[in-house]
């Protein structure tokens, strides 16, 4: 696969939209051409937690996101959620991969049954299917059965299964430091070096004693 193909980002109805956000800015910082899909509940999730109005048409979504992140670099498509036509719900459309964060435990369902009703579960389907990498960062707890179960479809399927799990051997002094550490370990999963400059290079020499 081309270095140059595109990554596909797709933002789910879950809560943990920060991360989707700050998953977008890395990757146009890092010049990455960006395939967008923003789910229906998603943006009704980014208005009653954060209060954002996110526009849902294409080209205002393109000019909101380049507003909010600040960053020209890189190349940005968005697609509206139910848009089947897209040429990322082709397998014929080369990608390197796509990752759904957060993914709901409604869209891993879906997706686990074969089920398409938007473009996020076509485009994961057409992943699964072309073997392509599906990174999926599921967002929920505790997990039941049901979740469990169609988690292990997914990645009996192909998909990784990489919950953003908090740690703190890296030592983060804020909130922003732990979201960079979920997103950079999700996309580790997609093999992108994302924010290397806070990546965890180990653990910190103490002192000696003596």
């Amino acid at each position: 696969m081309s270095s140059s193909a595109p990554v596909v980002l797709a933002v789910s109805g879950a809560s943990a939209q920060p991360l989707a956000e700050r998953a977008l800015q890395l990757l146009l910082e890092a010049d990455e051409t960006v395939e967008m899909v923003t789910s229906r509940g998603a943006i009704g999730v980014w208005q009653a937690e954060m209060g954002l109005r996110v526009p849902s048409e294409p080209d205002l979504q393109e000019r909101f996101w380049r507003e909010r992140t600040g960053c020209d670099r890189g190349v940005l498509r968005c697609h509206r959620w139910n848009d089947q036509a897209a040429a990322i719900a082709s397998g014929s459309f080369q990608t390197r991969g796509m990752v759904i964060l957060p993914a709901s435990m409604g869209t891993v369902g879906r997706i686990a049954s074969g089920v398409a009703l938007d473009l996020i579960e076509r485009v994961a389907d057409v992943h699964l299917k072309e073997r392509r990498p599906l990174v999926i960062a599921p967002r929920e707890l505790p997990w039941n059965l049901v979740h469990l179960r169609n988690l292990t479809a997914l990645a009996e399927a192909g998909a990784c299964i990489a919950p953003p799990v908090p740690a703190w051997y890296h030592q983060p002094s804020s909130l922003d430091e732990m979201v960079d550490f979920l997103v950079i370990r999700v996309f580790d999963a997609l093999g992108l070096e994302l924010g290397a400059l806070n990546r965890w290079q180990g653990p910190l020499q103490r002192p000696s004693s003596s």
